[in-house]
Parts: C-alpha cells; structure tokens; sequence
C-alpha cells in the first residue's frame, strides 16, 4: 500500500512538472504568429540566397515554443536548419541578460582558437533525442517533436536573437535559419521586430544593440564580436534595418509597485 502512494505520488509530481514546462510559452508568440512574422520577412530583400526558412523560438528555460518553416512543404527549405534554427535561438537565450543582448552573429569572432569565449560552440550539446525524434511531417508545425522540449545547443553565427518585451524583461530566444548566415541574422532581425520583442536593452555593436558586426580585417575583429561578410549583399541590407526602440521602460507608479 505505501509502495503504491509513493508510486502515485510521484507520477502526480511529475505530471505536474510536465504541465509547467507546458506553460512556459504563454507569454511568448505561438507557432501561428512566428509563421506569419518569418514568412513576410522572409519575402523582403535580405542580401542572401533567396532562400525558404525554419524559424525556432526558446523561452528563457530553454524550452523550445514554436517551430515554424516559410516554405510550401517541409522540404522547401534546408531539412538541417531546423535543428540550426533551435539552436541559435537557444544560443541568443543562453548568453543574454535582462541588460546585455547578444547574438549569435556576436559570438562569431569571440568563439575561434584565441578567441574571449574559445570553445563557448562545445559547452552546451543538442539534445539529439530532442532533435530528431518524431515523423518529419510533422516538422515545422503545432506538433513539432521538439515543442515543450529543451534542445540545447550553441552557435555561433548568424541568425539567432534574444527576444525583450516592452518592460525590457527577457522572454527567451529566436532562430532563424535556411540561408547565408548574415541573410538568417537580416530575417531574424525583421522577425523579431514583427513580433514586438525587439527591446533591446543593451549590447556589443556600435548601435548599443545586438546587431550583427562587420568589422573583420585580415581575418581578425577590430572588437572582438565580428562576423565574416557573406557573399551577398547581406552587409548593405544591414544597414537599412529599422533600429530597434531605443525607449527604456517606464518606472513602474507607487500604485503598480503595491
């Protein structure tokens, strides 16, 4: 009788367990709304291939919300990007605070042998069970096996952005991939602005933000957070992109400290 209270009790934990993890993405866009937002800036000029794309959102936890592709079928866009798409964002995730965002394509030039944060690409693996379960017509929808599931991951170049709400609260992560790497981070950039979570407190670039760096000369970074130049026009398309607000959040009223 007491094997089987403890038995009980411990599934109720665990499914209790299982139902928070389940709700850690209220408060982030769903599969619908990163579908929409990545499509239409997917179809705006980007410098890159022209490519379809996957696109991935982690909450703060890591675990993956949404998982979405821009392409007709679930093979119009590089099958391998998906995972990469996971992974940026919990990369982004992983190395941004609540007062400094940084993206994957920052992470670029600080990674390589004598790089600040050499080896940062080994220290958190996929979770390849996470990765690569489930039936692949599935992949890039409502029922994608990676949704509610940690994946894991780092990477280190374009594509992958912290996601700040308006109070400046860091929500988790957004991945982008299917094309050149600074095409990804450009796509990433317009998705994430789409969705309203570009309040960017903070960050490495000569903007205060986390916007991709061109600086590399003699393969080497002038500050440390380059990104290599694709072969496109991807560094022009960079230029033009819409600032993110720069509006710190409002000091919260004596009746909203109460």
């Amino acid at each position: 009788m007491m094997i089987k209270k403890i038995i009980l009790t411990a599934a109720m934990f665990f499914g209790f367990q299982a139902l928070a993890v389940s709700n850690t993405c209220d408060q982030l866009p769903n599969h619908e709304a990163l579908k929409k937002a990545l499509t239409e800036a997917r179809k705006q000029a980007n410098g890159g291939f022209n490519l379809d794309m996957w696109g991935t959102i982690v909450d703060r936890s890591g675990v993956v919300c949404a998982v979405a592709y821009t392409g007709e079928t679930v093979d119009a866009q590089w099958p391998g990007s998906r995972v990469i798409s996971a992974q940026k964002a919990n990369t982004a995730n992983s190395f941004s605070l609540k007062g400094l965002s940084l993206s994957t394509a920052n992470l670029y030039s600080a990674t390589p042998p004598g790089g600040s944060l050499f080896g940062l690409q080994h220290s958190n693996p996929v979770n390849t069970e996470v990765a690569y379960d489930g039936k692949a017509k599935n992949f890039g929808s409502e029922k994608d096996p990676m949704v509610h599931e940690r994946i894991g991951g780092v990477n280190v170049f374009g594509g992958g952005l912290a996601l700040y709400n308006s109070k400046g609260e860091i929500l988790g992560g957004l991945g982008v991939s299917g094309d050149s790497s600074c095409a990804d981070h450009n796509i990433a950039w317009r998705t994430r602005k789409a969705l309203a979570l570009d309040f960017v407190p903070a960050g490495v670039a000569p903007s205060k933000d986390d916007q991709i760096i061109y600086d590399i000369t003699g393969e080497k970074s002038k500050g440390g957070f380059g990104h290599a130049a694709c072969a496109g026009t991807e560094a022009k398309v960079a230029k033009t992109l819409e600032a993110v607000s720069k509006v710190a959040p409002a000091a919260p009223t004596e009746e909203e400290k109460k």
